[in-house]
């Protein structure tokens, strides 16, 4: 999938996500105990509406949220290790300039910011979505930003306002325990709406998106990144990076909740998004370090703007 970031968008094929097939299920079977999960059922996972019910610093929150149980307790467990650039959370940190290289062009694109100014974001107003402990918020809000982060999991919210109240660079963010549903109850808009690595996380895809698309502001922008459904994607950030390499905890990820380029874009259109620029992650094992690509097929980022109904 060539992609050419700020110089022409590029255009999906959304026939072709219609066309998605199932991959092979033997080559599931065979791995099913490390994937913790079993194969989906089409090519396009189901994604139910039905309503959630979740708890949010002890109190009652949307029912319709996407918050899937299991997931908040998984990352609960490993909330105070967020700042540990070799711990749990060691993949994000070598991936976190990547990610904000990406942000930064794309949304001073989109906003006519210049990007080679230091605090490009003065006067925007972003969320980031899954903040977790705060590694993407505090970057951005050095580059002017004014951030608002949200995670589910309140070990993480306190993590990340302990972290950012320590400079005053980033003392200023706000951090709040909550959903992104909740902030759609509360009206709140936001001219950037960032969820990084989340939605293969979460128990409502569908329903997030339109969180999200509910979040940016008229003329907003929506940026997701996630892990694609491939089977490279598979031995990559499941066999390699779990078991192999203990990158990450045994059971971060499950496969069938990755999801495709084409069905992001699907997902988003339907939610009034349009994407207008996708780029791939791709790992240099020499120097290190993430680089941006056209291959989209393990981890890829995509950014997309608020269609006007």
């Amino acid at each position: 999938m060539a992609v050419k970031l700020l110089t022409r968008p590029h255009h999906f094929n959304t026939s072709k996500a219609r066309s998605l097939r199932p991959l092979a299920s033997s080559f599931l079977r065979h791995f099913s105990a490390v994937a913790h999960s079993p194969p989906p059922s089409a090519g396009v996972p189901v994604f139910s509406d039905t309503p959630k019910v979740t708890v949010d610093g002890g109190a009652r929150v949307s029912s319709k949220s996407s918050v899937d149980a299991a997931e908040h307790a998984k990352f609960s467990a490993v909330a105070e290790t967020w700042w540990d650039s070799d711990g749990p959370f060691k993949p994000l940190h070598a991936l976190n300039p990547t990610r904000l290289a990406f942000i930064r062009l794309t949304l001073c694109h989109h906003f006519r910011k210049d990007p080679d100014s230091i605090r490009p974001f003065e006067g925007l107003k972003f969320v980031d979505v899954g903040c977790g402990g705060g590694i993407l918020s505090e970057p951005l809000a050095r580059m002017g930003a004014t951030v608002t982060g949200v995670d589910a999991v309140d070990k993480n919210i306190k993590i990340a306002r302990l972290h950012a109240d320590a400079d005053p660079a980033t003392s200023s963010i706000e951090y709040i325990c909550t959903t992104a549903e909740k902030l759609v109850e509360e009206q709140r808009l936001f001219d950037a709406v960032i969820a990084l690595e989340v939605i293969e996380h979460v128990a409502d895809p569908a329903e997030f998106c339109k969180s999200l698309s509910a979040l940016t502001a008229a003329n907003g922008a929506t940026v997701i990144s996630t892990i694609n459904r491939t089977m490279r994607a598979y031995a990559a950030t499941i066999v390699v990076a779990e078991y192999i390499l203990h990158w990450l905890p045994k059971g971060t990820h499950e496969w069938s909740k990755f999801v495709t380029p084409e069905e992001l874009v699907l997902l988003l259109q339907r939610s009034s998004i349009n994407v207008q620029e996708m780029a791939g992650f791709v790992y240099n094992p020499l120097s290190g370090k993430w680089l941006l690509s056209d291959d989209t097929s393990i981890n890829y980022i995509a950014f997309g703007t608020k269609i006007d109904n």
